[in-house]
């Protein structure tokens, strides 16, 4: 979704406006100074912006960066305690869509009339256009643009190393084992595989698709990749599935496992993700640029 920005003249004297991914308008009387954002993603966006000094609390979830752990928290991402999201006095709440949960607590806020952004991102240009967005609201756009930009730079990197390869390696994301999810083609994980040069399977529309085993065997992936998470905490391992043995990705040793904060979580550590990915999928372009794409 296009981002709508408005920068009024001279911030600290005027007000400050944006819309969020839902059409709202958040209009600020000044650039906010007390944030409270209900998850990881939008606290690790700020604060690789810069801006980690502007959190005012946290949720019970959000125990980094090191700088997010001190905060008070005031609950749950999808549950947030109001009376503790009011006795902090915050001039700006951001919440990034999922269940319908997560939107009745941003229209909750809203109706204490503190302003709120809500945001749906599920590929790096919304989440480039949020962190823009953000850089309106607190009066630091060229944060933002720095940000942005250097982001960018290294996406484009991982891009030229690997253009122009013979094929681009099937990808299977699991996101829960056993009761298989896999990450769907509208997912960041998707964006993230397709800018490490790679094609995620299953083509299935969503941010989450339910597969059975006998569909991962008609797949059989080139690579696999276990997304450890809250959906699958305590994965078994790969070895340790012995009807899993005979995937091309197993028998070949084309596997890994990541972070949630580096496959679907919205945030600056899906770039790392992405470069963890073009290694794995093209080791010997990887190895010809020095470890540096």
């Amino acid at each position: 979704m296009a981002a709508v920005l408005v920068l009024a003249a001279g911030v600290a004297r005027a007000g400050v406006e944006a819309t969020d991914d839902f059409g709202e308008r958040v209009v600020l009387e000044r650039p906010a100074r007390r944030v409270i954002a209900l998850t990881g993603a939008v606290n690790e966006t700020l604060c690789g912006m810069g801006l980690s000094g502007l959190l005012a609390a946290r949720t019970d979830a959000d125990q980094e960066p090191a700088e997010v752990a001190a905060l008070p928290s005031i609950g749950t991402h999808m549950r947030p305690n109001l009376e503790l999201v009011l006795a902090q006095k915050p001039d700006l709440v951001v919440q990034l869509a999922g269940r319908g949960e997560s939107l009745e607590a941003a229209a909750a806020i809203r109706r204490m009339g503190i302003p709120v952004a809500v945001f749906d991102v599920h590929d790096f240009e919304g989440l480039f256009s949020m962190a823009e967005r953000l850089g309106a609201l607190t009066g630091e756009p060229e944060a933002a643009a720095r940000f942005v930009t250097g982001l960018r730079q290294r996406l484009d990197r991982v891009s030229e190393m690997v253009a122009g390869a013979d094929k681009r390696p099937t990808v299977f994301v699991e996101l829960r084992y056993p009761n298989l999810l896999a990450a769907g083609k509208d997912s960041m994980a998707a964006d993230a595989v397709a800018r490490a040069g790679g094609r995620l399977v299953p083509d299935a529309p969503g941010r989450v698709a339910r597969i059975g085993e006998e569909e991962l065997v008609r797949i059989d992936p080139d690579v696999y990749v276990v997304e450890v998470g809250p959906m699958n905490p305590a994965p078994t391992a790969l070895a340790d599935r012995p009807h899993f043995a005979g995937l091309t990705a197993v028998a070949a040793g084309r596997t890994a496992v990541f972070t949630g904060r580096k496959l679907s979580r919205p945030g600056p550590e899906g770039v790392a993700g992405v470069e963890d990915l073009a290694r794995l999928l093209f080791p010997e372009r990887w190895a010809a640029t020095g470890g540096r794409p």
